[in-house]
């Protein structure tokens, strides 16, 4: 099982990833605050990072990019209640494993985070 961090601006939305995630045996943290996320990512590994593109302070974007200078081997995957096929593009440009668009499918996001947790670590 994975250390997983979730951050999303919306505190329901990653209490709903944390419930789900928790279910299959996941270590989960949440947070509405990106720094707070950094943090914590800079004091514990994180195997998955769960990122809403759209947040408060900054934008998904540059939590991925900072996440990735903190901890290269955390596979991301992106949120997004804004789906076009732009920002799943963006979202793999910037270095993102996979893209969900909310509302969250819990088996869609269950399978990418095993995924993830699978995937070889660059």
């Amino acid at each position: 099982m994975g250390n997983i961090l979730v951050l999303d601006d919306v505190p329901d939305a990653g209490i709903m990833i944390k419930r789900m995630l928790e279910r299959k045996g996941h270590q989960v943290a949440v947070f509405v605050d990106e720094q707070e996320a950094l943090d914590y990512a800079r004091q514990q590994t994180v195997d998955v990072a769960i990122l809403d593109i759209r947040l408060k302070k900054m934008s998904g974007v540059d939590v991925l990019e900072e996440l990735k200078k903190l901890s290269p081997r955390t596979q991301v995957i992106m949120l997004t209640g804004y789906p076009t096929l732009e920002t799943a593009r963006q979202a793999k440009a910037w270095g993102a494993f996979e893209y969900c668009i909310k509302p969250i499918d819990k088996e869609e996001l269950e399978e990418k985070v095993a995924a993830a947790l699978a995937a070889p670590r660059s």
